[in-house]
């Protein structure tokens, strides 16, 4: 199905919506409500449910996806952002693992992990504290200008790797392509330096996440290998030693089904999935391990209308398009004991503003729910709806924080 997403994102912090584990149940009008499943009856506001049984077989399938391949498995920890779930890539055989900010670096290596690469351009304002964290770890580095090569020879005062990001068509970040000859200059720089080692050329295929089906997905994967390889052979004809490829879209590394000709995989989304992996046909729905549980606060009956507590600052406003072109920024489910329902087609949020969203209802979920209850909402982009949340809920009623709440970045749970 075709989707769009937005333009660039803004990543919410600073707030903190987790359950709380107070023993009063949801009332209205001063009865008790129904609806609300006992597993649940402490829920009072939006709270992030995480399906570890999905989480961690999504784990093991992509682990299995990269040993066919013969790829290193370096999965990206900006989905999740917490230590214990990355525990449970530990447990799946890693060792080396992607982030996407310094901080996020900083923080697992605090959690053990000593294999990282820093997937995005190199912020030369940081210098010093991307020093600190190359004396701690094998650090991986992106580089796309002279520029930055210039700043990390004579900055950094530790070994470190670094990668040339290579735009294949994304044309977010890298240098192009076809500019064969700016990459020749970038990887003789690099080797000149003397505390830096060129790994190799760093791909992220983001054009898979508009791709209307699976074979544009394969399209696009056998274009960047074809491209890179002729880039790796002009780098070997200058004096390089052999250079790794290193790809990381959750669309590419979930579809494809022979990526034996790249590295590296580096996928994030794939941890959870939301709705953009299950649009593109990269997960099913039963591999989303991820619910947004929200309180019902309002309905319109007029307009078969519920309005949820959950909003942008919950969910983000990320969003795709249904079948008729409408906007979409959510899709709702029933919960369950231990879980939730099938998606519902003809339930959406169709609205979304900072606190609460409008749920457009089919009639059974409308007439079922009653002001107090909860509706699970899948995200549709997991990344965004976790860093705004900061906290897990476990379907065993377990807390599992992430980067953010262990930072003290959001609010603090009242006490239990």
């Amino acid at each position: 199905m075709i989707f769009r997403l937005p333009g660039p994102c803004r990543r919410l912090c600073g707030r903190q919506t987790a359950d709380t584990l107070r023993a009063t149940r949801p009332t209205n009008g001063g009865e008790a409500v129904s609806h609300v499943d006992p597993a649940y009856d402490r829920v009072d506001r939006p709270t992030l449910l995480l399906d570890g049984n999905r989480t961690r077989a999504n784990i093991d399938r992509m682990a299995a996806v990269a040993r066919r391949a013969g790829a290193r498995f370096r999965p990206h920890f900006k989905t999740h952002q917490s230590a214990e779930v990355g525990e449970w890539f530990r447990a799946a055989g890693v060792s080396s693992i992607t982030v996407s900010s310094v901080e996020m670096g900083e923080y697992f290596a605090d959690a053990g992990w000593r294999d990282i690469m820093l997937s995005v351009p190199l912020n030369v304002r940081q210098l010093p504290a991307i020093d600190a964290l190359a004396a701690r770890v094998a650090l991986g580095l992106l580089v796309d200008s002279q520029a930055a090569v210039s700043a990390l020879a004579r900055s950094v005062r530790h070994e470190a790797t670094v990668w040339i990001d290579i735009d294949t068509g994304d044309h977010r970040t890298g240098v192009s392509a076809d500019d064969v000859e700016s990459i020749r200059a970038l990887a003789g720089a690099i080797r000149a330096a003397d505390r830096l080692r060129l790994a190799g050329l760093h791909v992220h295929d983001g054009q898979t996440y508009s791709a209307r089906t699976v074979d544009e997905v394969e399209s696009i994967y056998r274009r960047t290998v074809r491209t890179t390889g002729t880039i790796r052979e002009r780098l070997v004809e200058d004096g390089h030693a052999p250079l790794e490829v290193s790809i990381g879209d959750t669309p590419t590394c979930s579809i494809v089904s022979d990526l034996s000709d790249v590295d590296e995989i580096r996928p994030g989304t794939f941890v959870t999935n939301d709705l953009v992996q299950y649009r593109i046909g990269a997960c099913r729905e039963a591999d989303i391990a991820l619910a947004l549980a929200c309180p019902v606060v309002s309905k319109n009956g007029a307009r078969r209308e519920i309005v949820i507590y959950g909003g942008a600052v919950h969910l983000s406003k990320d969003r795709i398009c249904g079948p008729a072109g409408e906007t979409i920024y959510g899709q709702a489910v029933l919960l369950a004991d231990r879980g939730w329902g099938d998606l519902r087609p003809e339930s959406v949020i169709a609205r979304i503003s900072q606190e609460v969203s409008v749920v457009r209802a089919d009639e059974e979920l409308f007439e079922s729910t009653s002001i107090g209850d909860l509706v699970g909402i899948l995200p549709v982009h997991a990344c965004l709806t976790i860093a705004a949340m900061g906290v897990f809920r476990t379907l065993d009623g377990r807390r599992i924080t992430t980067m953010a709440a262990d930072h003290a970045c959001v609010r603090r749970l009242p006490a239990a």
